[in-house]
């Protein structure tokens, strides 16, 4: 039986699994590490030999577990976290460490307009937009300061690019990776021109960029010294694959915009494919989709289904200990806590500001409604209820700017496997939403693109019906829409009510420091 061999590499693990080609798990092995470390405040980064070393670890799992289908692997996909940069010397080795894309520090920037210009960017609304842009663009903040490491560098990748050229020597990376402050024109899908907008915020010299190949394409076949490090067989192929929330989509068989990609990730997102480019927000581009011609349009929450972590670990101990020797995720017994409290928590609403805001950096998180009547069971709930509603403000704003409707949602990740989690994300979305057979959307996505590129599949659409198994439908409960709407209404009004009040909070405390994090 063929084989296909997925790495799917995250912030605080690195995945290994083998599929065959009806989607279905054949072996998994998931090697974790510190997420990263922090030199300065704001700051992290990550050697990326924490990397590799995860990826030695998990390949000799999956050898020990399943020998057989090991030795029939047909082709090898990666699909990685995003925004992760890489800069590699002529010698083809790592310059410094990984900049993990939780990194807050800020550059200056190229880019500084008289004041009738910036007067005219005010009007038309896109003056925040470009000082974001180039104060979070890396490649800046490496040449304001480390300009000798950014003189010897040779590439700068992603850590997808950077996986693809330690595997197969080859400088590229799929277009679809390509998400984050770089000179690149998604609309276009390649690298911005020089004068382009793109390439006047973030300027990035020819010579350090890589080249580019989209989703499902053949890169090359693994070096036989790496094969040999890594333990695998000789001449398998690599397929092109993508950034994860982009195999995400795909593994949860989104390939049009009937139906969202939800991910209960660290990361919360929702996901719409679309035919047609168009941008939500000025400045904030839809990135490349997978199938060619498409484009996703996304809205994330940082730190997102990070929340229920931060939950476990202050509040949920106890369900924690009880899961552990169940063998079990711990959501699953969580689900107590939310069956506990009524929908909308006797009132508790909270902003899932935990990580900031997309579209402001000074925003936080914040509760909001507490009464002696609250316990841990209500914050809990006001927890999964506020990415919800945040979730749901994000979903609408895409599909009226498209002039679009997603009638159904598919939602992947570990907190998906939490019954009472979909059901109120299906409630507050007011909307279908579908479970797969595996949370491990990114992994079965990669799996999918793989088996597509390698010819086992006429296309990756046809790959999709194959591999992708839905568990279990959530349908609206039509009782609780009348009470979610009138929350939601509620919702929209909390952040336009303490936008100022955060920027205060953040003058007086100086957090975050924007100091360091301006290098």
């Amino acid at each position: 039986m063929k084989a296909i061999l997925t790495v799917d590499c995250g912030t605080q693990s690195l995945r290994t699994m083998l599929f065959d080609l009806k989607g279905n798990i054949l072996a998994a092995n998931r090697i974790p590490y510190k997420p990263h470390t922090s030199p300065h405040p704001a700051w992290a980064e990550q050697d990326v030999e924490v990397y590799w070393n995860a990826l030695k670890k998990g390949l000799a799992g999956l050898k020990e577990k399943e020998p057989l289908h090991f030795e029939n692997i047909a082709g090898m996909g990666i699909s990685s976290m995003r925004a992760t940069t890489v800069l590699v010397g002529k010698d083809g080795n790592v310059l410094r460490p990984a900049i993990v894309w939780l990194d807050n520090r800020t550059a200056r920037g190229p880019y500084h307009p008289n004041r009738l210009i910036r007067t005219a960017f005010h009007a038309a609304g896109v003056y925040d937009s470009i000082i974001t842009v180039q104060s979070n663009c890396k490649i800046n903040w490496f040449r304001e300061n480390e300009p000798e490491i950014w003189d010897k560098t040779w590439k700068m990748f992603f850590l997808s690019g950077w996986f693809i050229y330690k595997l197969t020597g080859k400088a590229c990376d799929a277009v679809s990776s390509m998400v984050g402050y770089i000179p690149f024109v998604n609309r276009k899908r390649t690298w911005a021109k020089k004068h382009s907008i793109e390439e006047t915020l973030m300027p990035l010299e020819n010579e350090k960029r890589h080249d580019l190949i989209e989703s499902g394409k053949i890169i090359g076949t693994l070096t036989s010294e790496v094969s040999k490090e890594l333990g695998l067989p000789q001449g398998i192929p690599l397929v092109a694959c993508g950034s994860d929330k982009a195999c995400e989509t795909i593994g949860a068989g989104v390939t049009d915009s009937s139906m969202a990609s939800l991910s209960f990730g660290t990361t919360a997102t929702i996901e719409v494919c679309s035919k047609k480019y168009f941008e939500y927000k000025k400045l904030f581009p839809a990135y490349c989709g997978i199938l060619p011609d498409t484009w996703l349009s996304e809205l994330e929450i940082f730190r997102g289904y990070w929340m229920i972590s931060w939950f476990k670990e202050e509040l949920g101990k106890e369900e924690c200990k009880a899961a552990e020797s169940k063998g079990i995720i711990p959501e699953v017994i969580l689900d107590k806590l939310l069956h506990a409290s009524p929908p909308g928590g006797r009132g508790l609403m909270l902003q899932p500001y935990w990580g900031a805001s997309i579209f402001d950096r000074y925003a936080k998180g914040s509760i909001i409604g507490f009464g002696d009547v609250h316990g841990r069971d209500d914050l809990y709930r006001a927890i999964i209820e506020g990415l919800a509603y945040s979730l749901r403000e994000g979903l609408e704003l895409i599909e009226a700017k498209g002039n679009l409707r997603c009638e159904k949602v598919a939602a992947s990740g570990g907190a998906s496997q939490s019954d009472a989690i979909c059901q109120i994300t299906a409630d507050i979305l007011n909307r279908p939403l579908v479970r797969g057979k595996t949370p491990e959307a990114s992994s079965l996505g990669a799996a999918i693109i793989t088996a597509a590129g390698i010819g086992e599949h006429a296309s990756i659409k046809d790959a999709v019906k194959e591999m992708v198994l839905y568990e279990k439908e959530f349908t609206p409960n039509p009782e609780h829409r009348t009470l979610y709407d009138g929350l939601f209404s509620v919702y929209k009004k909390i952040y336009p009510a303490l936008k100022d009040i955060y920027k205060d909070i953040q003058r007086v405390t100086n957090y975050p420091e924007t100091k360091k994090m301006n290098g």
